[in-house]
C-alpha cells in the first residue's frame, strides 16, 4: 500500500469515528486493551527481537530501557487505554455560548483535529498511548514508528486492530506504516490535506528535521535538558533525594534531569552529599571549576554540557552567585521542558516560577513529574514545548480544536 493510502483509509475513518458517542468509544477501547492483554506473548517475542537487535547494535542504557518490554509494561499499557476511557469525553464541550444583539446565537464547541499523523522512534508504549488519546478524542491515528521497534509496534498495532474489529469497530482508525524508511517519513511530512496534525516524538534530531521539513502543521515535542536549582535556602536532604530521582529513576527519558544548578553559598554542604549519591548511582558529574574546587573527582565540563540532554548517566553541574545567575543560566541552556527549583525561600520560589521559561516549573519536587498520567490526563500524545495550541503534557483536550455554531432565525447583514 503507497504511504498516502494510509493517510486516506485513516481521513474516511475519521469521518465515522467524530459521529461516535462517548459509550461506543469506550466500549473499543476496553476491547483493544482486553486484545493487547490477550497478546502479551505475541508482543513480547516481536520485543525480544527488536530488544536483541538493539543491543548488538550498542544502544545507550537509557534508550533500551525505553524499549523493553515486559508483562508488566504490556499490562501497563493496557491500563493506560483503560484509563483514557474512563476519562471525560471532550468532543462536543460547550466553550462558550454567546447571543448577540441581532439575535443570532453563537455557540463555540470542541471538536476533534481529524487525522494525526505520529512519527516516532523506540517507544512501543507511544503506540498504544497514541491510539487510546487519538481515538478518545475524535481523531484517526497515522502511526509510523522506527526500525528499532518495527516489530513491537507491529504487533501492538495489530492487537488493537483486532480488538476494534473484534467488537465492531472499523479498525481503519488506526493505520500502522511498517516501512521505515526515511522517504515514508518524508512523504508523511507532506499529506497535507489529508493528515491534519503531525506529532513527533523521540530525538532532537527527527524532531529538527520534522519542523524543518513537513509542510503538515506541527505540534512540537522537544528534548528535554531539564535543570534543578538548588537554592541556597533548599533542604540539603530533600535536595539529593530531588536530584537522584530526577536523574536516575528512569534515565531514557525526556523529564530526566540532565542539569544541576548550585548556588555557591551551600556548595561545601551540598557537594560532597551529592558526589555520594552520584557515585552510588553510577553516575558522572561534569563540573564547573568552582565546583571541581570542592569536588575534585568530578569531570570537567565543556561549554557544550550546559545544553546537552544526555538520556544516559550523566549529568552536567553548574556553580552560581545567585538566583538572577541561575535564571539567566536555566533560560538560555533549556529546552522549555521542565525545571525544579529547590528551596525553602518563597519569595524565591515564586520569582522562579514567573521567570524561568518552560512549559512545566516547578518548586521543591522532581521533574519526573511532567507526564500525562501524573497529571491525571490518563496517559499523553507527547510533551510539547511550544507556545501555540498546546503546552506541556498533552493529553484529550490538547488533540481537539473547536468550531463555532450559529443559530438564527433569518437574520441578514445590514
Amino acid at each position: 500500500m503507497e504511504i498516502r493510502d494510509y493517510g486516506i483509509r485513516a481521513r474516511e475513518a475519521s469521518r465515522h469515528l467524530a459521529l461516535m458517542n462517548t459509550e461506543e468509544k469506550n466500549r473499543a477501547l476496553e476491547a483493544a486493551a482486553e486484545s493487547v492483554l490477550k497478546d502479551t506473548s505475541a508482543i513480547l517475542s516481536a520485543n525480544a527481537k527488536d530488544y536483541e537487535a538493539a543491543e548488538k547494535k550498542g544502544m545507550s542504557a537509557g534508550l533500551l530501557d525505553r524499549l523493553r518490554l515486559d508483562e508488566k509494561r504490556i499490562a501497563a499499557m493496557a491500563d493506560g487505554i483503560r484509563s483514557v476511557a474512563k476519562l471525560p469525553d471532550p468532543v462536543g464541550e460547550v466553550l462558550s455560548r454567546d447571543e448577540r444583539p441581532n439575535g443570532l446565537m453563537i455557540t463555540k464547541v470542541r471538536v476533534p483535529i481529524g487525522v494525526i499523523g505520529i512519527i516516532y522512534e523506540a517507544r512501543p508504549n507511544v503506540t498504544t498511548d497514541s491510539f487510546a488519546l487519538c481515538f478518545k478524542s475524535g481523531n484517526a491515528v497515522v502511526l509510523r514508528g522506527g526500525s528499532d521497534a518495527l516489530f513491537s509496534d507491529t504487533a501492538i498495532a495489530e492487537a488493537i486492530r483486532k480488538g476494534l474489529s473484534g467488537c465492531g469497530f472499523s479498525s481503519e482508525v488506526l493505520q500502522f506504516i511498517q516501512d521505515t524508511t526515511h522517504e515514508s517519513a518524508r512523504e508523511l511530512m507532506h499529506m497535507n490535506g489529508i493528515i491534519d496534525c503531525l506529532i513527533p516524538r523521540g530525538s532532537a534530531g527527527l524532531i529538527r528535521t520534522v519542523v524543518r521539513e513537513s509542510t503538515v502543521p506541527v505540534i512540537e515535542t522537544g528534548s528535554g535538558n531539564c535543570h534543578i536549582y538548588v537554592d541556597e535556602s533548599a533542604d540539603i536532604g530533600m535536595a539529593v533525594s530531588i536530584v537522584v530521582n530526577a536523574k536516575t529513576q528512569r534515565l531514557g527519558v525526556c523529564n530526566a534531569c540532565e542539569s544541576l544548578v548550585v548556588n555557591k553559598k551551600i556548595e561545601k554542604e551540598f557537594l560532597p552529599r551529592l558526589a555520594m549519591a552520584m557515585k552510588e548511582h553510577q553516575v558522572e558529574v561534569r563540573a564547573d571549576s568552582e565546583a571541581l574546587s570542592v569536588i575534585p573527582d568530578f569531570n570537567t565540563a565543556s561549554e557544550n554540557d550546559w545544553g546537552t540532554e544526555y538520556l544516559d548517566r550523566i549529568i552536567s553541574l553548574k556553580t552560581v552567585s545567585s538566583l538572577d545567575e541561575a535564571i539567566a543560566h536555566i533560560n538560555r541552556y533549556n529546552t522549555g521542558h521542565s525545571e525544579t527549583i529547590v528551596t525553602s525561600n518563597s519569595e524565591n520560589a515564586e520569582r522562579f516560577l514567573k521567570e524561568v521559561d518552560a512549559a512545566c516549573v516547578y518548586v521543591n519536587a522532581s521533574t519526573r513529574f511532567t507526564d500525562g498520567g501524573e497529571f491525571g490526563f490518563g496517559a499523553e500524545i507527547g510533551i510539547s514545548t511550544q507556545k501555540l495550541h498546546a503546552r506541556g503534557p498533552m493529553g484529550l483536550k490538547e488533540l481537539t480544536s473547536y468550531k463555532y455554531e450559529i443559530r438564527g432565525n433569518g437574520q441578514v447583514r445590514p
